[in-house]
């Protein structure tokens, strides 16, 4: 499936630039206010921002995806740029670009849609990692990468670098891809994962203060599903030092009716490093193995009382059921069993009318 051209967040339109969008591209590219971190890096003139501006444009045409178009909801006007881009054939990454108009800044815009851009690239362009190249001097650009769920792997001399200038921090994102059994090694984290997740509140099958013992029988039980082929684990590792950060299952049921859709499962990320966009890339890549897999339809269990149906209703999933009371997460404490769905092909998901 290829990827959407049009994608809307909770308060942007991230599009494809189009002809009348050339004047807002070069005014945002000749403001000197939004790059006081590195003058000689702003166009030098309309003419190069609007080369900027067609080259954009291009790389859209030959590959079919590029840098958006963010524009607001509400009114429509233009309030910066971002995606990803090939910075050459030769890079084997692709570049995690954004710019907002100073205007805009600082109501948290370039973190709303570099995380969607992140998140995208994920699910539907896993060919190359996801990088930005951000000055550590421009504390927002950084603050913006590690929010979209980067890390800093390393440096890099940019090609327009000034003879003294310090190089850029490159920051990665996280790989997500299916795992068919654990190593040793892969085993031992993803058990202290789940077990902190746990403590940490998380609702991965278990009420507070589940024992070490009984999160490993249901890791083997996983496993033995696992050998069986009715059930795969997507694992998110870290760029910088593959260290797992976060786990999802996908389950396939006995019903052949149902070959077309998977369960996810016991989606977890570490908790120590929440609210920065790692369960929107580990969703990402879950969705991107679930195409691969010929899934059509995913489904997942949501305890109410948690906050996370927000999380997925963002990740395209609805609800689709609910059964009052079933979690019993301890006595006088009861919450629904909400089953949220989401069709990989992006169609509305409608009830059959036939009784």
């Amino acid at each position: 499936m290829p990827p959407a051209p049009v994608v809307e967040t909770a308060r942007l339109t991230l599009r494809p630039p189009v002809a009348g969008d050339r004047d807002a591209w070069v005014a945002l590219h000749r403001d000197p206010r939004t790059y006081w971190h590195a003058p000689h890096a702003m166009a030098e003139s309309d003419e190069a921002a609007e080369e900027f501006f067609e080259a954009t444009r291009q790389h859209w045409d030959d590959r079919g995806f590029g840098v958006w178009v963010a524009s607001s909801h509400g009114s429509g006007d233009v309030v910066g740029v971002c995606g990803l881009r090939e910075v050459d054939r030769d890079a084997h990454f692709l570049n995690l670009y954004y710019r907002l108009g100073f205007e805009h800044q600082g109501h948290g815009l370039g973190k709303e849609m570099s995380r969607t851009s992140a998140a995208h690239a994920v699910e539907f362009l896993p060919r190359l990692s996801v990088r930005a190249l951000v000055k550590e001097v421009n504390t927002p650009s950084v603050r913006t990468a590690l929010g979209a769920g980067l890390e800093r792997v390393g440096t890099r001399v940019l090609h327009d670098d000034l003879p003294d200038e310090p190089p850029s921090t490159v920051f990665e994102a996280p790989s997500a891809e299916a795992v068919g059994s654990f190593d040793e090694a892969t085993r031992e984290q993803i058990l202290d994962l789940w077990v902190r997740t746990n403590d940490a509140g998380g609702a991965v099958g278990f009420t507070a203060g589940a024992s070490r013992a009984d999160v490993d029988a249901r890791l083997s039980a996983a496993e033995s599903e696992m050998e069986s082929g009715m059930r795969v684990a997507v694992v998110q590792r870290s760029a910088a030092d593959e260290r797992v950060l976060g786990l999802a299952f996908l389950s396939e049921g006995p019903n052949p009716l149902l070959s077309h859709t998977r369960w996810v499962y016991t989606v977890m990320t570490d908790p120590a490093a929440r609210g920065r966009n790692l369960g929107r890339l580990l969703m990402a890549g879950t969705h991107r193995v679930a195409r691969k897999l010929g899934v059509e339809i995913l489904s997942l269990g949501v305890r109410s009382g948690t906050g996370t149906s927000r999380f997925y209703e963002a990740c395209g999933y609805h609800e689709s059921g609910r059964v009052l009371g079933a979690i019993r997460v301890a006595p006088g404490d009861e919450r629904d069993d909400i089953t949220m769905t989401r069709r990989l092909d992006d169609r509305v998901l409608r009830p059959d009318p036939r009784n």
